[in-house]
């Protein structure tokens, strides 16, 4: 079976609702039901919005049981963090 490819990371951080997921993975691994509680959206839009996130590389999904957990996936901000820093360094001489 192909390796499914990566989807593009800075299209999944465009998203201000993405980004407020990432916030709160940032303090421990939540279920999308507790993700779910702390957005006025439906299960289904946050599944999504968690698809995504997990296609692009920034989210680990684990199974336990029937219930699936999220976590940051740090390694995959290292293609932003390396550009970012581009532009923290100033300017080229």
């Amino acid at each position: 079976m192909p390796k499914r490819e990566k989807q593009d990371i800075w299209g999944a951080l465009a998203d201000s609702t993405r980004r407020e997921v990432l916030l709160l993975l940032r303090s421990r691994p939540h279920t999308a039901g507790e993700l779910a509680d702390q957005f006025e959206l439906t299960a289904a839009t946050v599944s999504h919005h968690l698809a995504v996130l997990r296609a692009s590389g920034l989210v680990h999904v684990e199974r336990r049981a029937q219930t699936l957990i999220y976590s940051l996936a740090a390694e995959g901000f290292g293609e932003v963090s390396a550009y970012l820093k581009l532009f923290a360094r100033g300017r080229r001489k």
